[in-house]
């Protein structure tokens, strides 16, 4: 619902939100391993970005190698979103969205940041 919710705003600047279970290539939708959509986004010729409320991807070194060879622009979300409704939730992606194209424009990929529930910066992460 989040997905469909941001792909509403965004469309009016060229862009999309697809939730991973949306993704017609990926045969387990949203049972594929992260390994598995991040190959997928890796070997698709457009430029991606992925949000994800799932840090467990900060602690395993395999995906965190896949991450860096995929060449992706990532935002975990804070903590904090989880509590929150997701109408809140929208709107936090959405005030940080051009905060997210500047990043996306001036920094090469893979880049890896948090966006935060109320500070007013998106916070880099090491990747």
């Amino acid at each position: 619902m989040l997905a469909s919710t941001l792909n509403g705003f965004i469309s009016h600047y060229g862009h999309s939100a697809i939730h991973i279970c949306n993704m017609t290539a990926l045969p387990k939708g949203r049972s594929s391993t992260d390994l598995e959509w991040i190959e997928h986004l890796r070997s698709d010729p457009k430029p991606w970005m992925f949000i994800s409320a799932d840090a467990r991807v900060l602690r395993n070194p395999a995906e965190r190698a896949a991450l860096r060879s995929a060449g992706l622009h990532e935002f975990i979300t804070a903590k904090g979103f989880q509590k929150m409704p997701m109408e809140q939730r929208a709107a936090v992606i959405l005030r940080r969205w051009p905060d997210m194209l500047k990043i996306t424009d001036i920094l090469s990929a893979p880049t890896m940041h948090e966006i935060p529930v109320t500070s007013p910066k998106l916070k880099s992460l090491p990747l």
